[in-house]
């Protein structure tokens, strides 16, 4: 097993609040390293986070918008936001908008990549690979669609639908953002966007799939489990 990551768990959690916790593991975890390589003095970092932090929540209902985002794929204006008690955000990572709410597994790695020895293009792979490893154990086939990131589901007579969103942003080699999980979303909340810019392709969740009530915190650990293996970490909680 490679080097250990601390698990972060904070349940529901607003967006804006999250962000700013990531940021600042984000700025010690790069801080480390710039004091490791100039031989100053290394800040202070929590006992056994070898290769950075991994953070598991759910949000209040939200909509965030990447840099290279188009505004105009969210459908809805402030005051109906308002109504349905959502809130949105540009932020600073890769992709267009998409949703968080309740029901989904949002995980945030801050993982410092040198450490771990993966490049940003396999990081991201194995990021889907594990959501892809995740579902197949409740036997829901998932896959990647070229041109775009995160994981898919085709087949059952239903359009192609997409059931992870994947958003990363690394600078210094080290991570942040990450992935936002249908588990048992409440998939009525895409409809006011186009979900990562995309007009013809649907989005479901593994609830959906499979017909029955699945908990979060279920997911949570099977993932974890996956994350450890494809990216070669021991998470530790």
């Amino acid at each position: 097993m490679g080097p250990t990551v601390l698990h972060k768990a904070t349940g529901i959690i607003d967006y804006a609040e999250c962000w700013d916790y990531q940021r600042r593991l984000f700025d010690t975890l790069v801080a480390r390293k710039t004091s490791l390589r100039d031989g100053t003095a290394t800040p202070e970092i929590e006992q056994g986070a070898e290769a950075g932090y991994l953070i598991c929540c759910q949000h209040p209902h939200v909509y965030t918008l990447g840099k290279s985002g188009n505004v105009n794929n969210l459908l809805v204006n402030q005051d109906f936001l308002d109504k349905i008690n959502a809130t949105f955000y540009k932020i600073d990572r890769g992709g267009d908008v998409t949703y968080h709410g309740p029901g989904q597994l949002v995980v945030y790695p801050i993982l410092d990549l040198e450490r771990i020895g993966i490049s940003l293009r396999e990081y991201i792979y194995q990021i889907e690979q594990s959501v892809i490893d995740t579902i197949a154990e409740w036997g829901i086939e998932g896959h990647r669609s070229e041109g775009a990131t995160g994981v898919w589901i085709s087949g059952g007579g239903r359009p192609l639908r997409k059931i992870c969103a994947v958003g990363v942003r690394s600078s210094h080699w080290v991570t942040m953002h990450g992935l936002g999980f249908n588990v048992s979303t409440d998939l009525r909340y895409f409809g006011y966007i186009n979900p990562c810019g995309f007009t013809d392709r649907g989005v479901t969740s593994l609830e959906q799939e499979v017909g029955h009530p699945i908990d979060v915190s279920e997911a949570e650990n099977v993932l974890c489990r996956h994350l450890e293996r494809n990216i070669n970490i021991k998470i530790i909680k």
